[in-house]
């Protein structure tokens, strides 16, 4: 066994402790067959451990877990697009003893060879909130449609810019993730552009991080400040560009959406810092996830497929043709701190 490994195993036999690439909500002790009517041992393994939206995840699937009678522990990488962190937790949960795994992973196939000796082990396995490729390395995802979510934010930048021709922006995320993928692609689709059009002035990834977003779009504003459109991956990637554009003076000239529904990123829409946000509900995510977890530990159901928990654009400024809802009733449902 790894020093990582064997660290991650000592913080959970001391509780609530947070180590190198390792939170722990709780800790069980021996197995519990599933389908048996045991007690559910559910184990979440998250991006990382200090992203707000994940946070709230893990917060949201402790609630569920004890309010349902299961045990819980929570496990994360150390940054976005540590595969082998959370390798290492899979690997954790099973010597633990878990009826079921949740897991967001960091790359749609970098985990899949852990994922898939979990399965053969009997343990339930779940994707929150990103999927895998293939999607069927699991044995269901419960997550934003986030090819719709991307559409969404499309479609209302379109809209917002009233029959202008865009010239366009993208900040992504991490390249190879299916999320960065799936909202990429729904962008597109509902600005009605494709990969490559000359309309698209600069693309460049951020991992979801808000510093990096201002460098990249602080660097993208040297080559051309001649644009009226700016795709964000998540909230924080449009607060960076959002700095980036205000040092600049273009905020005025320049329509910018995102996706997340934080109660953070609401207020951003609400103080005028993007047009638009798609919200997303982690919290139901995590929820449905452990009902799924209790209901395998008593019965062995498994569910499976994809299930989407919705997405919602937030807007102050209503377009024809775009449903939405305003920053008001998008306080009252945000996630993470108010």
């Amino acid at each position: 066994m790894g020093q990582r490994s064997l660290l991650c195993l000592l913080a959970a036999a001391a509780l609530a402790v947070t180590t190198s690439g390792c939170t722990v909500e709780r800790h069980w002790g021996g197995s519990t067959g599933a389908g048996s009517g045991g007690k559910a041992k559910v184990g979440l393994v998250t991006k990382t451990n200090t992203n707000p939206y994940f946070v709230e995840l893990r917060n949201a699937a402790s609630a569920a877990a004890q309010a349902q009678g299961a045990d819980f522990v929570a496990l994360a990488g150390q940054f976005d697009g540590d595969n082998d962190g959370q390798v290492r937790a899979i690997e954790n949960l099973m010597q633990q003893g878990a009826t079921t795994i949740l897991i967001t992973p960091n790359s749609s196939t970098g985990v899949l060879d852990a994922i898939d000796r979990a399965r053969k082990a009997g343990i339930l396995v779940i994707a929150l909130d990103t999927a895998t490729d293939p999607a069927t390395a699991v044995d269901a995802t419960y997550a934003t449609d986030n090819v719709a979510a991307g559409r969404e934010q499309g479609q209302y930048v379109k809209a917002a810019l009233g029959g202008t021709a865009p010239k366009l922006l993208m900040i992504d995320g991490t390249a190879g993730s299916t999320v960065d993928t799936y909202r990429h692609n729904g962008f597109l689709e509902g600005i009605g552009l494709k990969d490559g059009d000359p309309a698209i002035v600069g693309r460049e990834p951020a991992n979801g991080d808000q510093s990096i977003a201002q460098q990249k779009v602080e660097n993208l504003l040297q080559r051309s400040t001649d644009i009226n459109a700016v795709y964000t991956m998540n909230e924080p990637t449009a607060r960076g560009a959002f700095a980036a554009l205000q040092a600049r003076g273009l905020t005025t000239q320049v329509v910018m959406g995102s996706i997340d529904g934080g109660c953070q990123g609401v207020e951003n829409v609400r103080d005028g810092q993007y047009a638009a946000t798609v919200m997303q509900f982690p919290r139901k995510m995590a929820e449905e996830g452990v009902t799924a977890a209790v209901e395998y530990a008593k019965t062995g159901k498994k569910p499976s497929g994809f299930i989407d928990t919705g997405s919602v654009v937030i807007t102050d400024k209503p377009m024809p043709g775009v449903p939405s809802q305003n920053t008001e009733w998008g306080l009252q449902n945000c996630w993470g701190t108010k």
